[in-house]
C-alpha cells in the first residue's frame, strides 16, 4: 500500500475503534470524544485498563502489534467485568469485534481496581509466554538476530556451522515491511512448512538511524535479491516474496555505491586498484594439483584441505547398493564402465561399505582440482609428492553460464568480468541498448518502473529515455570462496533496502554441521570469537566461564550469608 492508502486504513481503524468503544470510555469516566483521537485514544485506553502507557508504543510496531492487539482486547473486556473463558475466546476469535457487543448490548460496570494478576496458573503461563515473545521479537527485529552459516560461500573466513549474532543496529535496523507475519520465524512456519506471512498489506521501506554505513570489506547479511524460492533444494514454481521475507545471505561487500569494479583473473579491482582484503579474510580459489604418482586424498586431508572430490570405481552395483549410495548423497554414474561414484572429501562411510558389501577402489588421479587458500597452496607446493599447483583461471572472453547480466554482449565469467559501475543514489547514467542489460533489473524490479524497447528507443513508464537517475544505493557482494559462491557475479547488485546487518560474534561453531547431530564436533577455537578485527580471532570462551563461575560463587555465598543472618 502507498502512503495515501495507509492513511485511509489508519483512519478506518480509528473509526472502528471509536464506534466499538466510546460508551465504554464514558462508563470508565472519560469523554466519548477521547475514543476518536488517534494515539491519544490509545493512551487513554491504557489508563482505563490500568496498563503502562509505553504499551502504546508496542501497538505501532509491525508483528509485535499482532501479539499486543489480542492482549488489549482481552484486557478491555476484563476491565468491565467480563472475565469468563468463553468471552475471552470470543473477543480473540472475532478480532476484537465482540467489544461492539459489550459496548452496545450488555450493561456493564467499569472495574477500576481490578486485579492485574492472572487468576490461574495457565493464565500466568500464557501471559509470560506472550511477553517473552514480544521482548524477543523486539531484540530480534531491531538489535541482534541469531544466524547460522549454512553454506561454504565464505569458507574459510566464516565456516559452515558457525552460529552468529548479527547486528541490526550497525547500519540501522530495517523496520518490517510485512505487517502480518508470525513472530520469531522468517518465511516458513516450522514443522508445518507453510508460508509464515501474508503478502499484503506492505509498509514502505524505512531504516532507523545507524552509526555506520556499509563499507568495502564488511561482511554483510542481506535479503537475497533474486529469491523466488519457497523451500530451498525443492523444485517447484517460484514465488514472489516481500523484501524482508527473502532468504538471508551473507557475503563480503567488495563494492560500494559509486565504485567502478572489475574482476581480473579472479582478483577484485575497485576504481583501478586491486582490493586489499582484511587480514582475517581467507579467500579460496580452485587450483589444479599435479603429481606424477597421483594426488591422494589422504595427502590433501593431512594438509588440512577438505574441498575436493573423490572418485571411486566399482565393476558392478546392485540396485539396492546404488540406492544406498545415492541416499547417502553420492553421485553414481552407472552407465560408465567401470561404474563411477563421485563423493565429497569425506568419501564413502566405511560402515556403508561394510553394510552394502561394496567392492570399491578409489582413483587417485595425477591431477585434481582442489579449493585452497594462499597458505594451503604454499603447503601443497612444498610437499614432495606434488609436482605443481596452478590456479584455475577462466580466460577473459569466455562466457559463463547464468552469470550477470545474462547477455551475449557481456561474455563474462567468475574470473573475468567488468568493469561495471555500482549505482549511487541520485547519480544519473546514460541509457542505451548497450548499457540497458546492466541496469534493467534495477529500473524495473528494484525501483518499480515499466520498461520497454521499441526499435532503438528505450521507454521508461511509456516515455522515451536516454538517461536514468537512481533512487537508492547499491552494493556488490561476493563470497570469499570465490569459485564456489553464488553472489553478485550471478545475480547482480544488492539494493540498499535489502541490507539486514553485519555479523559481529560467533557464539558456537560446529564441524560437520550438515552431517547429522551424531557427527557434530565443536570447534572450540572459534567459540566466543569476534567476526571483525585484526589478527587471528581470539576465543573469549574461557573468560566467559571464569566470569560465570565467579557469579555463581558470589550468588552461593550471598544466599548462604543471608540465610545465616535470618
Amino acid at each position: 500500500m502507498n502512503g495515501s492508502q495507509w492513511i485511509i486504513f489508519i483512519l478506518l481503524v480509528q473509526v472502528i475503534h471509536f464506534l466499538g468503544t466510546w460508551k465504554l470510555y464514558v462508563k470508565a469516566g472519560r469523554k466519548a470524544w477521547e475514543a476518536a483521537i488517534p494515539v491519544y485514544n490509545a493512551i487513554v485506553l491504557m489508563q482505563i485498563i490500568n496498563r503502562p502507557r509505553w504499551w502504546v508504543f508496542l501497538l505501532f510496531i509491525p508483528i509485535i502489534n499482532l501479539l499486543m492487539f489480542p492482549v488489549i482486547w482481552v484486557e478491555t473486556i476484563r476491565s468491565f467485568g467480563r472475565n469468563n473463558l468463553l468471552e475471552t475466546w470470543l473477543v480473540i476469535l472475532t478480532l476484537g469485534f465482540y467489544i461492539f457487543y459489550i459496548n452496545y448490548a450488555v450493561e456493564v460496570q467499569y472495574v477500576e481496581d481490578r486485579s492485574l494478576h492472572p487468576k490461574t496458573g495457565l493464565g500466568e503461563w500464557i501471559s509470560s509466554i506472550v511477553f517473552a515473545i514480544v521482548a524477543a521479537t523486539l531484540v530480534h527485529t531491531y538489535f541482534i538476530q541469531p544466524y547460522v552459516i549454512p553454506t561454504g560461500s565464505l569458507e574459510r573466513t566464516l565456516r559452515v556451522g558457525d552460529f552468529l549474532f548479527v547486528s541490526k543496529y550497525h547500519y540501522g535496523a530495517r523496520t518490517p515491511m510485512t505487517t502480518v507475519a508470525a513472530p520469531m520465524v522468517h518465511d516458513t512456519l516450522p514443522l508445518i512448512g507453510t508460508r509464515s506471512y501474508l503478502n499484503k498489506p506492505q509498509l514502505p521501506y524505512f531504516r532507523l538511524p545507524g552509526f555506520t554505513k556499509v563499507k568495502r570489506n564488511d561482511i554483510v547479511v542481506f535479503s537475497w535479491p533474486a529469491d523466488t524460492v519457497r523451500v530451498f533444494f525443492k523444485k517447484e514454481k517460484g514465488v514472489k516474496k516481500p523484501i524482508d521475507k527473502k532468504s538471508n545471505y551473507v557475503k563480503r561487500c567488495v563494492g560500494v555505491p559509486g565504485d567502478s569494479l572489475a574482476v581480473i583473473d579472479g582478483f577484485v579491482y575497485v576504481n583501478g586498484k586491486q582490493l586489499q582484503l582484511s587480514d582475517r579474510a581467507k579467500p579460496q580459489y580452485d587450483y589444479m594439483a599435479y603429481g606424477q604418482k597421483g594426488v591422494s586424498s589422504r595427502l590433501l586431508s593431512d594438509l588440512g584441505i577438505n574441498e575436493f572430490n573423490r572418485l571411486y570405481v566399482a565393476q558392478s552395483l546392485t540396485q539396492g547398493q546404488k540406492r544406498a549410495l545415492q541416499y547417502a548423497g553420492h553421485r553414481v554414474y552407472d552407465k560408465s564402465q567401470p561404474i563411477q561414484i563421485l563423493t565429497d572429501s569425506k568419501g564413502i562411510d566405511p560402515t556403508l561399505i561394510r553394510q552394502q558389501r561394496l567392492a570399491l577402489k578409489e582413483i587417485a588421479d595425477r591431477q585434481r582440482v582442489v579449493t585452497l587458500t594462499d597458505e594451503m597452496a604454499i603447503r601443497l607446493r612444498n610437499n614432495s609428492g606434488i609436482d605443481s599447483v596452478i590456479k584455475v583461471i577462466e580466460p577473459k572472453g569466455r562466457q559463463g553460464i547464468n552469470l550477470f547480466p545474462q547477455n551475449p554482449d557481456y561474455p563474462w565469467n567468475y574470473d573475468n568480468m567488468g568493469p561495471i559501475y555500482i549505482p549511487a543514489k541520485g547519480t544519473t547514467i546514460s541509457l542505451n541498448l548497450r548499457s540497458l542489460p546492466l541496469y534493467k533489473k534495477i529500473i524495473r524490479d528494484y525501483e518499480h518502473n515499466s520498461i520497454e524497447v521499441s526499435g532503438n528507443q528505450i521507454l521508461i513508464n511509456g516515455e522515451a529515455a536516454d538517461s536514468y537517475t537512481f533512487k537508492q544505493d547499491y552494493y556488490w557482494m561476493m563470497g570469499d570462496n570465490r569459485d564456489h559462491s553464488e553472489d553478485s557475479r550471478a545475480w547482480g547488485y544488492v539494493p540498499e533496502d535489502h541490507i539486514v546487518g553485519t555479523p559481529i560474534f560467533i557464539w558456537m561453531s560446529i564441524e560437520n554441521f550438515t552431517d547429522g547431530l551424531a557427527n557434530w564436533k565443536i570447534r572450540w577455537d572459534r567459540v566466543f570469537t569476534t567476526v571483525h578485527g585484526e589478527g587471528e580471532p581470539y576465543s573469549y570462551f574461557k573468560w566467559f566461564l571464569v566470569v560465570l563461575g565467579a557469579w555463581f560463587a558470589f550468588d552461593f555465598f550471598r544466599k548462604r550469608r543471608k540465610k545465616s543472618t535470618d
